[in-house]
């Protein structure tokens, strides 16, 4: 089954401002930056994985991805998360893709076997698999049988929201709970589970380990 991975990534002066009292503004733009790199490479070990579309109108991130050979779709307006993604589900649809796996740049753990399990997964269409984020009440990663089963819907209470989006167009709705990609980072709090994450993954996003290991403090001389 022809899959598209869709990555929506904001440009990376206006990423991470929940963050500001932890982290200062150009080290919020780098580690947005290593962020999107790591899962950018993370994806490239998904052997599932046919095709990643980067939705942004992030000058840096359209130079690495199209660098790296993915498909890149202009985001000019930046209407947020929901609309990115749509976006990127559009050019799926249009590149024959026949099913779509939406998935945040800020989580820089995510395991490429854990997303490859996911994916050998068999399910009769119309289907949506949900990713819950760690506290169970956002969605990290959805995954759509055909890519426009539903419309995404994300931010506060939207795992909620997309169950039932799914269940109102008649799609099999599941659930699966993938440690790595439950790690996105909106908050301190969010960084320091991070932190922890990586460290028990040594070998795991080395790019936003270099950052995370030279972050300066918000307001630090």
């Amino acid at each position: 089954m022809r899959t598209a991975a869709i990555l929506p990534v904001k440009s990376f002066a206006k990423a991470k401002q929940r963050l500001g009292d932890a982290v200062g503004g150009s080290d919020r733009e780098q580690l947005a930056a290593a962020m999107v790199g790591d899962v950018l490479s993370a994806l490239a070990k998904v052997p599932q994985i046919d095709e990643v579309i980067v939705v942004t109108a992030e000058p840096l991130a359209a130079q690495e991805a199209e660098k790296a050979g993915r498909a890149v779709v202009d985001d000019p307006e930046e209407r947020g998360q929901s609309a990115a993604a749509n976006r990127g589900i559009d050019a799926a649809l249009a590149r024959g893709a026949e099913r779509a796996l939406l998935v945040p740049g800020d989580c820089p753990a995510v395991d490429p076997d854990e997303v490859g399990r996911l994916l050998e997964r068999t399910a009769s269409e119309p289907s949506v698999v949900i990713v819950p984020d760690r506290h169970g009440s956002g969605t990290n990663a959805l995954l759509l049988t055909p890519p426009g089963a539903v419309a995404p819907s994300f931010g506060t209470g939207s795992f909620a929201r997309h169950a039932a989006r799914a269940r109102a167009a008649g799609a099999t709705v599941k659930v699966c709970d993938l440690p790595s990609l439950g790690l996105d980072v909106d908050t301190p709090d969010d960084l320091a589970a991070l932190r922890s994450a990586l460290d028990a993954r040594p070998a795991t996003a080395a790019r936003t380990r270099a950052v995370l290991d030279r972050l300066v403090p918000a307001g630090a001389c």
